[in-house]
């Protein structure tokens, strides 16, 4: 891992923002919701391919929705992989249905099992390849799969705690301005956000950890704390960027301070 004196004050914007934000008990709540046991990628699903295939269903998904969601997955999951896809299509469509969008998710069930099939075929372990050249493969060759998609593809097929920080738009478009990170316009935005976080996890991961010595969420002693960290980001955005309350500063990153500081009273 390079170290340069930019990355270095980039990684220490990043400890200092998840650490105001994981002291919030609004995010904190959420985070010890999701964190062992996830709503929308659960960990009782176990074939890498539906949980590819969820990565893509997940989309659009909010809260009112995913209880519906849930259904509808694990109806899938119950099927199987082969089977789903052998499904008529009166049947998978009123499977998908429920979900709305029920062209484009479908589109992107079949593209990935043309997809995994013709990797299979030629030869290739998706398994194999590094974060970086998965995703680039699953976003180029996938129909349906943005670097988002992808990297929530890579993250969920490899396992909570594989390294992988996924970036959806609202963290492009609300939480890097936060930060008071410029990234480059387009899909590409994602990646480079992502590669930022996990640079930071890396090198501060043990004062990460130290933030989530008090609650209550399990992470192997071998890995760095990459979900726990895109869960607190994502929780924050959500509670504090997507509609921002009075509490939230408005001079970041100016003022490192994220919440019930001196602007917000003034």
């Amino acid at each position: 891992m390079t170290v340069t004196k930019a990355s270095r004050r980039t990684d220490d914007r990043v400890l200092t923002f998840v650490t105001r934000a994981a002291a919030l008990a609004d995010v904190r709540a959420e985070v010890e919701a999701n964190h062992d046991h996830n709503r929308w990628w659960p960990p009782t699903i176990t074939d890498p391919r539906m949980r590819m295939l969820a990565a893509g269903w997940s989309t659009r998904i909010n809260y009112r929705m995913v209880d519906t969601y849930a259904a509808a997955l694990a109806r899938a999951d119950r099927l199987g992989f082969d089977a789903l896809t052998d499904l008529a299509d009166d049947q998978a469509r009123d499977l998908v249905a429920p979900l709305g969008l029920t062209e484009a998710r479908l589109t992107y069930l079949y593209s990935l099992a043309d997809t995994l099939a013709r990797w299979d075929k030629d030869g290739t372990d998706p398994a194999a390849w590094d974060s970086k050249t998965f995703i680039a493969a699953f976003a180029r060759d996938v129909r349906g799969a943005s670097y988002k998609v992808a990297q929530c593809a890579a993250l969920y097929a490899r396992g909570y705690h594989c390294g992988i920080i996924p970036v959806d738009s609202g963290m492009v478009t609300k939480l890097a301005p936060a930060l008071g990170f410029t990234l480059p316009s387009g899909p590409a935005a994602h990646e480079h956000l992502r590669l930022l976080l996990e640079h930071a996890v890396a090198r501060h991961t043990d004062a990460l950890r130290e933030l989530t010595a008090d609650q209550n969420v399990t992470i192997p002693a071998e890995a760095a704390p990459t979900w726990w960290t895109h869960l607190t980001l994502i929780y924050f955005k959500r509670l504090y960027l997507n509609r921002p309350p009075a509490r939230l500063c408005t001079r970041r990153p100016t003022c490192t301070t994220l919440t019930d500081c001196a602007h917000t009273r003034t």
